[in-house]
């Protein structure tokens, strides 16, 4: 049996076992974080979206062998932090939170954004979320929101 040290979501943890199972699916069954979802299963949608190393990546394509000694960071990372929850609130507010189903990797994609660039520009901004599908919303709310969190003037991205 393989073995994989690495930190999640600050915490140091091990996976035991296949090293060619997807990051989406350890995240999910063997972690319990439920938060990235299984959208397409192809690196399509963003729905499984992570921060790898502070990187968006879609977890749906990652296997877990990948992510030894280095860090992952989820939905359930993010919105336990004073600028996760911003964005959570900035999105809501915009009126860019439906069904909920994109809205974790889209919480994601604006971490990973703002973290990097805290003045994004729109264009930056629609790049940023570019991977990530949303049905119901539409993405001028959802960039209205990632602009709100941005100018709630969070210096710590």
């Amino acid at each position: 049996m393989n073995e994989f040290n690495f930190t999640l979501n600050g915490k140091a943890v091990t996976y035991r076992g296949d090293p060619l199972k997807r990051l989406l699916d350890v995240l999910r069954e063997d972690f319990g974080l439920t938060g990235a979802k299984e959208g397409c299963g192809e690196g399509e949608c963003g729905a499984c979206a992570a921060l790898l190393d502070g990187a968006m990546v879609n977890t749906c394509l990652v296997p877990v062998g990948v992510v030894a000694g280095r860090e992952v960071t989820t939905i359930e990372g993010i919105a336990g932090t004073k600028e996760g929850q911003d964005i959570i609130e900035a999105l809501a507010d915009a009126g860019a939170v439906q069904c909920g189903f994109c809205t974790p990797g889209m919480v994601v994609a604006a971490a990973s954004l703002l973290r990097g660039n805290p003045r994004p520009t729109e264009t930056e901004i629609r790049e940023a979320i570019s991977g990530n599908l949303c049905r119901c919303t539409g993405y001028d709310m959802i960039v209205s929101g990632i602009r709100a969190a941005a100018k709630r003037g969070r210096r710590s991205w």
